[in-house]
């Protein structure tokens, strides 16, 4: 393959793919016949669901060795979707040495055509140097679980686990203890011990309950099914969901309800077959909301129904998924009058096996609140797609319950501190609350993004939603607030999301849905600003990419460019806070000699032609170095590629070039990343170890050509990573005449082993060129 060729498509096939790429909802590729019959679905959706895992588990020791994983680290299938345009969502698991890694999920996004285009992570920290060998065997880390939730018993032993949910990542043991909550909630606790130490680093429920009442859906149609002469509570055209009676017993699954006519209950709580018809249309109705909204076949997206059981245990007020049964539970109640079987408390339920199946967030922290808001959203979308006369939708949580005996709901979406304890906004302790409570940033951001803020009477009843700084917010409906959340939960979000990766999730999100900078992304981003997450949008302006904080040494030199997106060119840069001894150029080159010490908060504003500005703040730490032993030295090998082959570096082949096409920085050879004006991928990578207690500073001669032609649409991409994490990103936009120096600090890799890595992404029409020459990772 040459390159510089091929032209760009006509405007004609480029209409067509935006439109695609605007109105195309997500889904699960499977084939199916035109009217096929229920089981005949079932088994479609379960085998392209079963092909394409096996696709992406084929794929996974090459994208592992693309994204520069270690070679103990190995990459497990989880989940795929595929959207319209044939655009892969990946979601891993991941091993590192044979062992599981929690909060090592990621997701990886590729095109049709199978080129990585972007990879979001659970957690970027280095696995390299973690030691796969216990300093404490299991029986203390079982009694260290056992000690950290009293009364419980040990159900799983402890099994060796590498911990990267939190911190720096360490083997652990995690320990499965069971028990029983205060209210009679069963309780699967996974307890996670440093292997080292014993310490109990992390506690995470395996349960997750809810509240809710019944009876409430009034007279429904229910899917039933006829063996023999014997009618039984088991639904066939929606995977063979059925619902049981547990008799007020709380282990097994209950018997199955049966009767010799197709009529169930009575409407009273003293009939138990009524519990059963509420959690049984429940089912139904969550199912068909999943499969109608976003072609979701099944909670798994494998067309198998989960099941029910009401009846549990005696006086229990409470309701609780369980993934280890795949089934949903109710109690009866206080005095077993009041079974919990309301319509959204089965949506927000059965949510939280979504939930599971997707981003798998994390029940704890920020993480485990958003968990919580996502059952509650979803929960309240059920209601509303269900829309029965005998439970008008609401944005309130449990509203019929009346729990707290002065007839007021569990929870409120539109200001949730009026139930006492729930966050209207995020501030920096959110997390710490009980997960019930936090959800309420997520909760009241779904609220403002469907609604809007202010007063307003919906179905009869008031809200009144106050915001962060009293930002108005403009709803977009309900349908679209929630084909953001939803395409955020199923392929932008990992376990340890927090609000902040939330925003980013759904602002991605949005624009894969509504277009970049669509009122629906903007909505999307007030939003969020009113609930304390992220700034107001900036509509036309500029977007300056944050380059992350900066360490120079004392009288060490800077050579830092900033970049920025969108806005009418040409921009301009100015800065405040800059460290003593540097400046910014009007393009946004920082450069100059650092002669104070200190630690300097800079702002880097960004004004283009109309005026429009936009901001980015970071720190910039000027050291001393404080007289460290650390021996300088240049640590990439073939740093100028002069040797005319491409070892130690890892690349494709044709990259490392010596044609007179692009010249050299020095020298005869460089490195040619993409040029073929096609749909191409090129990389070069190279590992290095960066000795403990020296600064390090990676720098690199860059030129980018291009035969594009726009000034505002980044087609072809190069980004430069670290270990997996992003450090510098160019595009077409960014094209010189010559070569530029790009300097980025190192030294927080200090200690560790660090794959550097360039890659390069073009697309499929008009060239862009990225030449690197003269690299280095200086120590000093």
């Amino acid at each position: 393959m040459s390159r510089y060729t091929h032209a760009r498509v006509t405007m004609a096939a480029m209409a067509a793919t935006t439109a695609l790429l605007v109105t195309g909802i997500p889904v699960i590729a499977h084939a199916a016949p035109a009217a096929p019959s229920a089981v005949a679905e079932q088994q479609a959706v379960a085998g392209s669901k079963a092909q394409l895992l096996t696709d992406a588990g084929q794929k996974s020791a090459s994208i592992a060795q693309s994204l520069g994983l270690g070679s103990q680290e190995q990459l497990v299938a989880k989940d795929v979707i595929v959207d319209a345009n044939g655009t892969r969502h990946l979601r891993y698991e991941r091993t590192f040495g044979g062992l599981p890694v929690l909060g090592g999920d990621m997701i990886v996004h590729q095109t049709a055509a199978g080129v990585i285009q972007s990879v979001d992570r659970a957690s970027e920290a280095s696995l390299n140097g973690v030691n796969t060998t216990p300093a404490l065997a299991a029986p203390k880390a079982q009694a260290a679980a056992l000690a950290a939730e009293a009364g419980s018993t040990v159900e799983t032993a402890p099994r060796l686990v590498v911990w990267a949910a939190k911190g720096a990542p360490k083997l652990a043991w995690e320990t499965v203890v069971s028990g029983k909550e205060a209210d009679g909630t069963p309780s699967r606790l996974h307890v996670v011990t440093d292997a080292k130490s014993g310490e109990v680093l992390a506690k995470v429920e395996g349960i997750q309950k809810g509240t809710g009442q019944g009876v409430f859906v009034g007279n429904v149609n229910i899917g039933t099914t006829l063996s023999g002469s014997t009618y039984q509570l088991k639904d066939g055209t929606r995977g063979g969901m059925y619902t049981t009676n547990m008799n007020n017993g709380t282990s097994g699954n209950g018997t199955l309800f049966t009767k010799s006519t197709d009529a169930w209950g009575n409407g009273l709580a003293s009939n138990k077959e009524s519990a059963a018809v509420d959690a049984h249309f429940g089912a139904q109705a969550t199912w068909d909301y999943y499969k109608n909204a976003f072609g979701r076949s099944g909670i798994r997206n494998d067309g198998v129904g989960a099941f029910s059981r009401v009846h549990y245990s005696s006086g229990y007020v409470n309701a609780f998924w369980d993934d280890q049964c795949f089934c949903m539970t109710y109690g009866d109640g206080s005095g077993n009058t009041h079974p919990l079987t309301e319509l959204d408390v089965a949506g927000h339920e059965m949510t939280h096996g979504v939930t599971s199946n997707t981003a798998g967030l994390n029940y704890s922290d920020e993480s485990g609140g958003l968990n919580e808001s996502t059952s509650d959203v979803f929960g309240t979308m059920v209601e509303f797609s269900a829309n029965l006369p005998s439970d008008v939708p609401d944005y309130l949580i449990g509203e019929l319950i009346d729990i707290n005996g002065n007839g007021t709901p569990l929870r409120y979406m539109d200001k949730p501190s009026k139930d006492g304890s729930s966050a209207d906004s995020w501030y920096s302790g959110v997390g710490n609350l009980d997960v019930h409570y936090s959800s309420g940033v997520g909760n009241h951001l779904f609220y403002l993004l469907a609604e809007g803020s202010g007063a307003k009477v919906i179905n009869g009843v008031s809200y009144n939603s106050p915001t962060v700084n009293n930002i108005t917010v403009t709803g977009i409906g309900r349908d679209k607030a929630a084909a953001i959340w939803y395409r955020a939960l199923t392929t932008k979000w990992t376990s340890t999301t927090n609000y902040a990766n939330a925003r980013a999730g759904m602002l991605a999100a949005a624009t894969d849905l509504y277009g970049a900078n669509s009122a629906e992304y903007n909505a999307t981003a007030t939003a969020w600003a009113a609930v304390n997450v992220g700034s107001l949008p900036n509509p036309g302006g500029p977007t300056v990419t944050n380059p992350g904080n900066q360490t120079t040494a004392l009288n060490g030199t800077a050579n830092l460019q900033i970049q920025a997106s969108g806005g009418t060119a040409p921009l301009t840069f100015s800065a405040t806070g800059l460290p003593t001894g540097l400046s910014i150029s009007s393009s946004g080159l920082i450069t100059g000699t650092a002669t104070a010490a200190g630690t300097y908060n800079v702002t880097v504003t960004a004004t283009d032609a109309a005026s429009k500005t936009g901001t980015t703040s970071f720190t910039w730490t000027v050291s001393t170095g404080g007289g460290g032993t650390c021996t300088p030295a240049q640590l990439l090998g073939n740093a100028g590629f002069e040797t005319g082959t491409a070892a130690p570096w890892t690349a494709t082949s044709g990259v490392v070039d010596n044609s007179s096409s692009q010249a050299a920085h020095s020298g005869s050879w460089k490195a040619w990343l993409n040029g073929y004006g096609s749909s191409h991928t090129d990389s070069a990578s190279q590992s290095v170890t960066i000795p403990a207690g020296c600064k390090a500073t990676l720098s690199y001669w860059l030129h980018i050509d291009t035969a594009e032609t726009t000034t505002s649409t980044a087609y072809d991409k190069l980004t430069v990573t670290v270990n997996g994490t992003t450090v510098a990103s160019y595009s077409n936009l960014n094209k010189n005449t010559g070569y530029a120096q790009k300097t980025i600090d190192l030294s927080s890799y200090a200690g560790q082993t660090v794959t550097l890595k360039f890659n390069g992404v073009e697309d499929s029409s008009l060239q862009t060129s990225f030449v690197i020459d003269d690299t280095s990772i200086q120590t000093s």
